[in-house]
């Protein structure tokens, strides 16, 4: 069965840069967008970026200048570069792939990893 393995976050003081990584770890067809979901404690899960097969990017306000979402769709690799981090990105990172196929539309998620931004 298809996953998305995630990797990438960790505890880090603020200021300071992750990158997150998120791989099928099968071939996926027809993916439309990649994106990057957060959710903190007690808040709804929210986008954060994502990346659509026409190359239209996406942002959240919340850290547009600060991240930057990358990937490869055809490669079913996407990956989030988060610098200038702050607290409120403490969140667990989840990636995501929708598709569309024979009349179903598909998403994928990835585990989750925890970002924590602390000093």
């Amino acid at each position: 069965q298809v996953q998305l393995v995630e990797s990438g976050g960790g505890l880090v003081q603020p200021g300071e840069s992750l990158t997150l990584s998120c791989a099928a770890t099968e071939s996926i067809s027809s993916i439309y967008v990649m994106g990057w979901y957060r959710q903190a404690p007690g808040k709804e899960r929210e986008l954060v970026a994502s990346i659509r097969n026409d190359g239209f990017l996406n942002y959240a306000d919340s850290i547009k200048g600060r991240f930057t979402i990358s990937g490869d769709i055809a490669k079913n690799t996407v990956f989030l570069e988060m610098n200038s981090l702050k607290p409120e990105d403490t969140a667990v990172y989840y990636c995501n792939f929708k598709s569309w196929r024979r009349g179903l539309n598909n998403d994928y998620w990835g585990q989750g990893t925890q970002v924590t931004v602390s000093s």
